[in-house]
């Protein structure tokens, strides 16, 4: 850990010189304003939102919402792509269908959703299991492709049940490309998530950012918007980790 300390220095250095520009022009004479804050200000904000019980609540829905679409997404995306990828059959009558609903914009489907089931996490929920989707498949679907041929045959061979072959051989397999396609949803379902809120959704930390600028607290809002960088980071980082982990184990075993 101490050989880490530098690198965390050196990486913190930007940040931290961004942060004390900001902070010395956002204080200079004649700089009030309606739409900037200092950062220290926005500290106060962010312990206030913190003690009220406000931030806590917020982050909970959000995350909430982007874990259960991600859910839904990944797994469904996951399965239909290892269908596809090892079905050169099915990839081919399904590859239309996929490029034409893949671009589809997610928040397009936000007034269907809607209209569906109203506000709350369901609604937001959906519009992320959509946005997550698409590219869990094609990964997967790739990752599917990817499959060494013979181990397939040597399944055949020894009469594996459908479901055996799919634990014992093609997800041990695919289990590194899927992790990729796990991070890139994760990121996806929370920028959609947040994205919602803005839009449409009444709740989480993306109305939060609303009802601030609204309420034309820039410092509240600039809160926000950093805690919401350090939630993507700390969740990007535990999946990075649970990679390292899962990699480790399926090495140790082999």
């Amino acid at each position: 850990m101490a050989k880490r300390w530098p690198q965390i220095a050196k990486g913190a250095a930007a940040p931290l010189l961004l942060l004390t520009l900001l902070e010395v022009y956002a204080r200079g004479p004649g700089k009030g304003s309606d739409a900037l804050a200092p950062p220290s200000a926005a500290a106060l904000a962010f312990f206030s939102a913190l003690g009220d019980g406000s931030l806590l609540q917020a982050t909970g829905f959000t995350l909430a919402s982007a874990a259960v679409g991600l859910l839904i997404g990944f797994v469904g995306g996951g399965l239909l792509g290892t269908w596809l990828g090892l079905s050169r059959r099915a990839g081919r009558y399904g590859f239309l269908t996929v490029e034409v609903l893949r671009p589809v914009p997610s928040v397009a489907l936000i007034p269907l959703s809607m209209l569906v089931f109203g506000f709350g996490l369901r609604m937001e929920s959906s519009v992320v299991a959509f946005a997550t989707f698409w590219p869990v498949l094609v990964l997967a679907q790739a990752a599917a492709r990817l499959v060494d041929a013979r181990l397939l045959e040597v399944a055949n061979a020894l009469g594996l049940s459908p479901l055996a072959r799919l634990t014992k051989i093609v997800l041990p397999s695919m289990v590194p490309r899927l992790f990729v396609a796990l991070r890139l949803g994760v990121a996806i379902a929370l920028v959609v998530a947040v994205t919602v809120e803005i839009a449409a959704n009444p709740h989480g930390m993306g109305y939060a950012i609303m009802i601030a600028q609204q309420s034309l607290d820039p410092a509240l809002m600039l809160a926000w918007l950093f805690w919401i960088a350090m939630v993507g980071y700390a969740i990007n980082a535990a999946a990075l980790h649970l990679q390292r982990r899962v990699a480790a184990v399926m090495g140790d075993a082999t």
